[in-house]
């Protein structure tokens, strides 16, 4: 039992390593999000702090649930999968809030929603529920693709 609620902190801890790396880019977001032309459909900046603290402890306890009934070996495929989207999770702020790099992020993030796609199939060979708790992450992603694409368009004059 230990053993379990270490593994779940230190993918707690790994989720909202990404998160902070992603935070760093978007220290200054505020003020830049808030000059950029939006659709009406945009949220609120306010939002995005809860929901994505939110999917981050989903993310976490969907992986934590492969490790635990599969351990790291048994799952590495899935779990490697999951660190790449992470990875790319973190990577889409810096290329559209510090580079401003719309076309690139637009691009990027249609590869992060694969590959969460991707590690939610993975993930059901072991676990449906932590399948499961990827599916917000995914719908939000999905949302955040469509707004990417609406702000990079609609401001050619502030992103590439």
């Amino acid at each position: 039992m230990r053993r379990h609620i270490l593994g779940l902190i230190g993918w707690l801890c790994v989720c909202f390593a990404a998160a902070a790396l992603g935070g760093l880019a978007s220290a200054q977001a505020g003020t830049f999000y808030q000059s950029l032309v939006r659709p009406v459909w945009a949220p609120p900046g306010w939002i995005f702090g809860p929901v994505w603290t939110t999917l981050y402890a989903l993310m976490a306890v969907s992986a934590w649930l492969v490790w635990v009934r599969s351990g790291f070996q048994k799952a590495a495929p899935a779990l490697i999968l999951f660190f790449f989207q992470l990875s790319l999770n973190a990577l889409w702020t810096w290329l559209f809030f510090v580079w401003h790099l719309g076309g690139l992020a637009f691009a990027e993030i249609l590869l992060l929603w694969l590959a969460i796609l991707g590690t939610a199939i993975r993930f059901r060979h072991h676990s449906r529920l932590a399948a499961a708790l990827l599916f917000p992450y995914w719908a939000w992603v999905s949302f955040a693709a469509a707004l990417t694409w609406a702000i990079w368009k609609g401001n050619p004059h502030l992103l590439a």
